[in-house]
């Protein structure tokens, strides 16, 4: 299996409770990209995803502008690995 850049955003703010998740989905739908969204016990949602470089920043600038208004801050990191992931999801 080939490599692919891979990114892990965690956001905070008021981001559970209010649709995140689904909306992230919704975004994810516009991209190239494979992963998924899910809520943390610490109230952070956690996103994954793998695609191209230009993809995943995009896709990541994507949820962050549609979510502006229930995001504090976001922290994200950027890797290279193995691809792992099909298609988006919700856990």
């Amino acid at each position: 299996m080939a490599e692919v850049h891979h990114a892990k955003a965690y956001f905070s703010g008021h981001v559970q409770g209010v649709g995140f998740r689904y909306q992230t989905l919704q975004v994810a739908r516009e991209y190239e990209v494979a992963g998924w969204v899910q809520n943390l016990p610490d109230g952070r949602v956690l996103l994954e995803a793998e695609g191209r470089l230009e993809e995943l920043r995009a896709f990541v600038g994507a949820v962050q502008e549609r979510m502006a208004g229930l995001i504090r801050s976001t922290e994200v990191t950027e890797t290279r690995r193995e691809g792992e992931f099909q298609g988006f999801g919700i856990r």
